[in-house]
């Protein structure tokens, strides 16, 4: 599903702005950029898998999209300086709203196993 990897792409992108013992971590508006870009691109390609039988998985997943880029666009706009744990939790903060979509492929397993 195409969706869910600019979804994961999108979490993966704003994950790089925390630093590791090996890397200071990408710049956060950079990582945000990237974050709210590929949110916006997983948005647009989500009536590729919209149906009844995964209409509650679909409307949530839209929500969570709708959610994670409100939340991603008011840091951008606030631009708060963030000490290490602080990033940590403004990072889990923006991608909690896209857990849903670990839900949904789940549903979307379950309803291709049912299949064959």
């Amino acid at each position: 599903m195409i969706v869910l990897e600019e979804v994961e792409r999108a979490k993966q992108a704003v994950v790089g702005a925390v630093p590791s013992a090996r890397a200071p971590g990408r710049p956060l508006a950079d990582a945000l950029f990237e974050f709210e870009t590929r949110l916006a691109s997983a948005d647009s390609r989500m009536n590729a898998w919209k149906g009844e039988s995964v209409a509650v998985e679909w409307e949530a997943c839209r929500a969570g999209i709708a959610e994670a880029r409100a939340r991603g666009e008011r840091l951008r706009l606030d631009a708060p300086e963030l000490g290490f744990e602080s990033l940590l939790g403004t990072i889990q903060e923006l991608i909690d709203p896209l857990e849903v979509f670990e839900q949904a492929a789940a549903r979307m397993r379950e309803l291709d196993d049912s299949r064959r």
